[in-house]
């Protein structure tokens, strides 16, 4: 494609050129070039660093369009003259069904979806072929598609300036899962011309009965930070949804937006429907902007050799946020949101306007700081990666990132949130937690320098979650099982699907499987005579659109600010005065433990537990000086693979360390002196005595999930090697094992081999042995059932609390295990594992690179570099400043004995 600027003068209508020099701009060469793709009917991938004004490169072809009259049809004036109804999708088996006022109406299946529709002037029904052929076509032009629903109500806002600035005659609306209800219901009765929603409500709309209709005039799909889409099963479900998209609308444009991208292809190929010949979308490469301007705080305090809060450089961090105008603080998890912004606050002298905002909060609160940040008003905003992406809200002038980054792609993708200007340097400070976390901070420093990106390679489709759209298609109308077998297959995660692990997914959204077809609640579509498949009947439709999705939280519980007079002395929460305002909500299993009376920390202020009613968590103030901080299952990134190569790399090179912190350099001199280092290669394996235990320590730095994997297997051999382990513990860098008999003795005698100690083998029998028994193992089966529809979380009436879920699926699972052992869940449950709780694949590509390369330390004492992973055991119960009190004490003890 030509980068030409004149392109401008022909590509834009005058409209559009005038709106361009009233504001002093001019259009960059790939905002023209994906108005050319547009009009070439090509779907495109726009690869283009922030501030490049990627969103409105999206945008522009769907306003042009939509600015020409004849693309308007009837909100041009008076209703158009009939017209042919839209084909119907090769696997739907008829045209597209009657109309529906309400999300989860469905006639009885096999019923109503040929017959009539009430309509006609004298109430009889009209036929079906006669009502659709004289209803107009939907004027839904353009979806846009984001991961966060904040990200959604941000573009909303500001497409609303060239709309309305240029008088163009389009509706700009969003669809969210915070969308009030009646406002979802009309726009599928009234659509807008670009609707801007997420994953999950384009999935609900196509399982309704009037999908074709809705969706048969679109023309394009803007799908944006599409590599944050893509990774997970969320990219799944959305792959699929575009598969039926591109089947109701053919021609169908995907235009995909992303600022952080290591292989292009595969989202170039996830743009478009696959087929012979391995097709791929075109490609735009934007002009970079200038190189940002990132750093790594080296605090003037004592920097803790094990930590997660940060705490020993809050007095910088806040001075940081005095010097600019507005900072964003990313933190890595929910927790270490609220933690840091209550001693944020605490430390407050200059009254500085500071926010909170993370995923848990409720939707009026993080409203109210978006609109705080747009407008000017805030100083600092900590929060999670409820903000990472393509956010652009008020002037971010500096991003603070708190803790490692844990991915190259991750970090580059928050200091994009600074300064959203091309020609302008986003301005970005690493506040590393801990002395490991000092050399991923570098790590990613030289990776931001060099350009380099880290974004997962391509994932293969899951069979859950095929399950799942199979039962959404069917929910809409019958459908043909070959046909939509051709359809899924289009999808690029999909590409490789057997037609037996296809079948195999239908059957199981047919009966539950073998070993569950006798037991009709898991029976949830039927064959009807001519072969297509059908729902079974409508309240398995009205149960899947209340549980449609991927992302599987913990059971969640409202939490409402209350007054309780008295209950302070008392503790009894029986006098509670109802109707409070509602602040977010917290994992159930956190309320279970407590009592009334305890107080814990959330949405920023100190609140005292007063009662559990229902599904919500009755709350007031309160002035306790230690409160519990609410512990969130999700938030957790693991280190990336190539972070984890450089933090190896950088260790191995002496050379380098002058570009550390002198602390730091300290800590690995005295390693060097004290034990050795582990090479860029090879396994550090050391083995020493302490406090009456025998303790084995490794650094593989494949993060924590890996380590944690390997740690059971290893456990799982010293037992057989009558060891005697006790435990482990792993954190990002390292693992350490703990036994009643000396390791380090049993490998220099001969007893235990360390390289059939962490051969591969351990991957095979062991695996499996381990896998039988294991709770990690049934939890990721119990995310595989929800996902598949085979527990339902949610119905009217009948939601299931976390502990009915986890009895339901852990029966089911054993059941299975017994009788049917390559049941298509429990296959999910393994794929699963191999990638994410257990990242068994990483642990396996780990223990190939280091055969033969196990390097044995035996010591006298604790060693420096192991001091912070043996830290790590038993501080999971202990949170906020009492955590880090303990740790300061157990770290001033084991630093003693490391230096000794």
């Amino acid at each position: 494609m030509s980068h030409a600027a004149p392109r401008a003068e022909a590509a834009l209508p005058p409209v559009f050129r005038q709106w361009f020099r009233a504001r002093g701009w001019a259009p960059r060469a790939h905002q023209l070039d994906l108005i050319d793709a547009a009009a070439a009917g090509r779907s495109v991938l726009l690869i283009a660093p922030t501030g490049a004004g990627k969103t409105l490169a999206g945008f522009l072809p769907t306003l042009i369009e939509l600015s020409r009259p004849k693309a308007k049809g009837r909100r041009e004036g008076a209703a158009p003259a009939p017209v042919r109804p839209p084909q119907p999708s090769p696997a739907s088996g008829r045209g597209s069904p009657v109309d529906s006022s309400t999300e989860s109406s469905l006639p009885l299946a096999g019923e109503g979806w040929e017959g009539a529709t009430p309509g006609a002037d004298d109430g009889s029904p009209v036929p079906f072929s006669r009502w659709q052929a004289e209803r107009p076509p939907s004027p839904l032009h353009t979806l846009y598609i984001s991961p966060l629903k904040a990200l959604a109500v941000d573009i909303a806002r500001n497409l609303e300036a060239p709309v309305s600035e240029m008088g163009l005659p389009v509706r700009v609306e969003t669809r969210t899962g915070d969308t009030p209800s009646s406002r979802r219901q009309r726009q599928r009765r009234d659509p807008p011309d670009i609707l801007l929603t997420t994953p999950e409500q384009i999935s609900l709309l196509l399982a309704s009965k009037d999908a074709e209709h809705l969706f048969s005039g679109l023309k394009r799909v803007v799908l944006d930070e599409l590599h944050a889409l893509v990774t997970s099963k969320r990219g799944d479900l959305l792959a699929l949804a575009l598969a039926r998209l591109r089947a109701i609308a053919p021609g169908l444009q995907c235009v995909g937006l992303s600022a952080t991208v290591a292989e292009p292809d595969d989202l170039r190929r996830y743009l478009v429907p696959q087929g012979a010949g391995a097709p791929l979308a075109d490609l735009v490469v934007a002009q970079s902007g200038a190189a940002p301007d990132v750093a790594m705080l080296e605090s003037r305090a004592k920097m803790p050799w094990a930590s997660h809060t940060a705490h020993h450089a809050l007095a910088e961090i806040y001075e940081l946020i005095g010097q600019n105008r507005l900072s964003l603080v990313f933190v890595n998890t929910r927790w270490q949101a609220e933690f840091l912004f209550q001693e944020l606050w605490r430390i407050n002298d200059a009254s500085h306007p500071i926010a909170l905002h993370h995923g848990s909060l409720a939707v009026e609160q993080r409203r109210k700081v978006e609109a705080a940040m747009a407008a000017g008003r805030l100083k600092a905003v900590v929060a999670t990666s409820s903000l990472d992406l393509g956010i652009d809200w008020g002037d971010v002038d500096l991003v603070i990132n708190v803790g490692a980054p844990k991915g190259a792609s991750r970090l580059m993708q928050r200091i994009g949130r600074a300064n959203h200007r091309l020609d302008e340097p986003s301005r970005a400070v690493l506040i590393p937690a801990n002395r490991f976390e000092v050399l991923e901070c570098r790590a990613a420093l030289e990776a931001v320098k060099a350009g380099a990106q880290d974004t997962p390679p391509e994932r293969q489709g899951a069979l859950d979650v095929l399950a799942q759209h199979i039962l959404g298609m069917a929910c809409a109308a019958p459908f043909d099982a070959d046909a939509l077998y051709g359809e899924v297959t289009s999808a690029a995660p999909y590409r490789a699907l057997s037609r037996a692990d296809f079948d195999a997914a239908v059957a199981f959204v047919a009966t539950g499987g073998y070993a569950l077809k006798a037991y009709e609640r898991y029976a949830k579509i039927r064959r009807t005579k001519d072969g297509l498949w059908r729902v079974a009947n409508p309240m398995i439709a009205q149960a899947y659109r209340l549980n449609v999705g991927t992302i599987v939280e913990a059971a969640m519980l409202k939490v409402r600010l209350v007054s309780a007079r008295g209950a302070a002395k008392t503790g009894v929460a029986g006098r509670v005065r109802f109707g409070g305002r509602m602040l977010g909500e917290v994992e159930e299993y956190f309320v279970e433990t407590m009592v009334p009376g305890d107080t814990f920390v959330f949405a920023g202020e100190v609140l005292r537990y007063e009662a559990l009613v229902e599904d919500e968590v009755y709350v007031s103030r309160t002035t306790a000086k230690e409160p519990r901080v609410p512990a969130y299952a999700g938030g957790k990134f693991p280190l990336s693979t190539f972070l984890a190569a450089g933090v190896r790399a950088l260790l191995s090179a002496p050379e380098r360390w002058p570009a550390l912190p002198a602390q730091v350099r300290d800590w690995l001199e005295l390693q060097r002196a004290r034990s050795r280092l582990p090479g860029r290669d090879d396994l550090l394996v050391e083995t020493f005595a302490q406090s009456g235990r025998y303790y084995l320590v490794t650094y593989p730095f494949e993060g924590r999930l890996a380590h944690q994997t390997l740690g059971m297997l290893l456990t799982r051999r010293l037992e057989r090697a009558r060891l005697k382990p006790m435990g482990f513990v792993a954190n990002d860098y390292a693992l350490a094992v703990w036994a009643a008999g000396d390791m380090g003795a049993a490998v220099s005698q001969g007893r235990l081999s360390l390289a059939e100690l962490f051969d591969e083998d351990m991957l095979g029998d062991d695996l499996e042995a381990w896998l039988a028994e294991s709770a990690l193992m049934k939890r990721t089966f119990r995310h595989c059932a929800v996902i598949a529809g085979l527990i339902e979380r949610r119905f009217p009436g009948k939601e299931k609390t976390a502990r009915q879920v986890t009895v339901s699926t852990d029966l089911i699972y054993d059941v299975l295990r017994r009788h049917e052992s390559d049941h298509l869940l429990l296959r999910a449950a393994r794929a699963d594992a191999a990638t994410g709780l257990l990242d068994v694949k990483r642990l396996g590509e780990m223990l190939a690179r280091v055969k033969g390369r196990i390097v044995h330390q035996p010591l006298e004492r604790v060693s420096p570099l192991s001091v912070p992973v043996l830290l790590e055991i038993g501080r999971e119960s202990v949170a906020g400043e009492a955590n880090e009190a303990l740790l300061a004490e157990a770290e001033e003890e084991l630093i003693r004995t490391a230096v000794g």
